[in-house]
């Protein structure tokens, strides 16, 4: 399923609902990317605070990818205001 993300709350929100999708508790999770349970409840709280390595490294084990696109390619009612970063 693609997802459009516009702000942190969503990629938190999304980043849950995929561990859950997937059957994993965060410790489960955290055991796949090399930290413990509290660093994943804190990434999926707050996902702004997370390196881009280790968001890529949640999302691969997650079985998901990230997708980059200009923002003329994703539908006009989709694109963000400037409110929402």
């Amino acid at each position: 399923m693609d997802s459009l993300i516009h702000s942190p709350t969503q990629l938190s929100a999304h980043l849950k609902s995929l561990r859950k999708a997937r059957r994993l508790t965060q410790a489960q999770l955290g055991a796949l990317i090399g930290v413990g349970q509290a660093r994943v409840a804190d990434i999926e709280k707050n996902p702004g605070a997370v390196n881009v390595a280790q968001l890529l490294e949640v999302l691969h084990a997650l079985d998901t990818r990230l997708l980059l696109t200009s923002a003329d390619k994703a539908s006009p009612s989709a694109t963000p205001g400037a409110a929402d970063w």
